[in-house]
């Protein structure tokens, strides 16, 4: 249409829903649209997908941003939870359902094995880091094994974002980031497959050609014109990457000495470098722009715990929990909890840890329990940036992105427990807006550095620190303490 505005479309595959927006080229979000899903959990410790909604939800998505209005959609930005591991045959159809990140812990045995032939210096080494239920080599390996009759029908792998930028464009690739979270599969040092080891963990895969996250995969394809009109054929998509990486781009944390902290499901970290940092805790990776690499770490649960707690005591919606948490004073009134409801991905790496709640009494109420779970998640955010400083990394700027960062208590007890200021951003829609603003780099080449500017700061407040420290030396104990028992217990849950 002549004379319409040029406008750019970014969907994101997440854990519990996809997100779109449709947003114009100064930044501002027109349109957006969310679509519910859910995991399945087959058996303990296993976390999977039908990747046959992630296309519907993009396609459900797409037409409805795309169908009012006189603007144009000039290219297109894909991100999605991972690593996951999507085999299909050689036509993109799926052998099986996705095969989820950290949170699926069904790999174990897959790891000790992969470690014992190849070796655990030797993958730290080329990978920087050891494998651990984040990677995603193993889990390969794991329907090799266990499902003979689906791997043998297999030949590529996708990740939400390179499954998308497939189907919308037929081309095979991956991105860097996910590629590096992979591992033994690739070489973090030399910024490729590792295909002395490929053959050995993932037998008779093709795998993708490689890319940086905002570059072109191809082109949108007619056939999918014709499924979504306001999407033209020839416009580009980009190749995408894991949604963490895309709230980073989101948000311009992109840059050495950026943090980026994610509040949602599971909270997440990602570190901007200058040079890969090997890591035997966390998960080094190449970085967004070329010429950086990230150090970065997630929780296995964190806003999981309140969506939880949200269900368990009836409640609809969020307000009234976080009303009552307001209340509660710092340290949730002698509440301490250990956040590993799933598990624990860094720093401890742990798939057999489990929730601990300390303290409680008959006087504790529904609210000293939610500020608990969001102190909880502050502890472990403050273990990974002591962790991260170890490893010789400066913090020098630190936005915080997310659904849970668009009310200021969960923000603030981070600040007050870590003593970081975090800036919080005009919007934090998240990774689907990065990949919108990725697109838009791409396909026009805007400067994008006023798009989403700060909206405020969430400074440190002294009076709480001496308490937090005494809290956080308790959290650090509690692990260990009650390790043995937890892992029993675990034991028990997996039958």
């Amino acid at each position: 249409m002549a004379g319409a505005e040029s406008v750019v479309l970014g969907v994101d595959i997440g854990t519990s829903s996809t997100k779109g927006v449709l947003v114009d080229l100064e930044g501002t979000i027109l349109r957006s649209a969310v679509r519910e899903h859910s995991v399945q959990r087959p058996a303990p410790g296993q976390v999977e997908m039908d990747a046959r909604i992630w296309w519907s939800e993009f396609l459900s998505i797409a037409q409805e941003l795309t169908g009012p209005g006189d603007a144009t959609v000039t290219a297109v930005g894909v991100s999605g939870m991972g690593p996951c591991v999507l085999l299909t045959d050689e036509h993109g159809a799926p052998v099986r359902a996705a095969i989820l990140y950290g949170v699926d812990t069904r790999a174990e045995e897959q790891i000790q094995q992969l470690t014992n032939v190849l070796g655990k210096e030797e993958i730290l080494a080329h990978c920087g880091a050891l494998l651990s239920s984040q990677s995603a080599g193993p889990k390969i390996g794991w329907v090799a094994e266990h499902e003979p009759e689906a791997y043998a029908r297999a030949r590529r792998v996708f990740m939400p974002a390179s499954y998308l930028a497939f189907r919308l464009t037929g081309a095979y690739v991956m991105d860097h980031i996910s590629a590096s979270q992979s591992p033994p599969l690739y070489c973090l040092r030399r910024q490729r497959w590792h295909t002395e080891w490929s053959e050995h963990v993932a037998p008779g895969l093709e795998l993708p050609q490689l890319r940086r996250p905002g570059e072109a995969a191809g082109t949108v394809s007619a056939e999918i014109t014709a499924q979504v009109p306001g999407l033209p054929t020839g416009i580009p998509v980009i190749t995408g990457t894991i949604d963490a990486w895309a709230e980073a781009a989101s948000v311009g944390a992109t840059r050495p000495g950026d943090l980026m902290l994610m509040y949602g499901t599971t909270t997440f970290l990602v570190a901007t470098t200058h040079e890969p940092v090997a890591s035997r805790t966390l998960w080094p990776t190449s970085g967004i722009e070329e010429g950086t690499f990230s150090l970065s770490g997630g929780m296995a649960a964190s806003g999981a715990i309140t969506g939880w707690l949200r269900d368990l005591t009836g409640e609809h919606g969020f307000d009234d929990l976080v009303a009552e948490a307001e209340q509660s004073p710092p340290g949730a009134n002698g509440l301490l909890m250990l956040p590993y409801f799933a598990g624990e991905r860094s720093p401890i790496s742990d798939p057999s840890a489990r929730g601990v709640v300390a303290g409680l009494t008959l006087s504790h109420t529904r609210g000293d329990l939610y500020r608990a779970a969001l102190e909880a998640a502050a502890y472990g955010v403050r273990h990974h940036l002591e962790t991260l400083e170890a490893a010789g990394l400066p913090i020098r700027r630190v936005v915080a992105v997310g659904g849970g960062a668009g009310h200021d208590l969960w923000p603030q007890i981070i600040s007050d427990v870590t003593g970081l200021t975090q800036e919080i951003p005009h919007s934090t829609v998240g990774a689907s807006y990065g990949g919108a603003r990725l697109a838009a780099e791409l396909a026009h080449g805007t400067d994008t550095s006023g798009w989403n500017p700060g909206d405020h700061r969430c400074v440190p407040d002294p009076a709480h620190r001496e308490r937090y420290d005494e809290l956080y030396r308790l959290y650090r104990e509690l692990y260990p303490a009650t390790r043995d028992i937890t892992h029993a217990l675990a034991r028990m849950q997996q039958g």
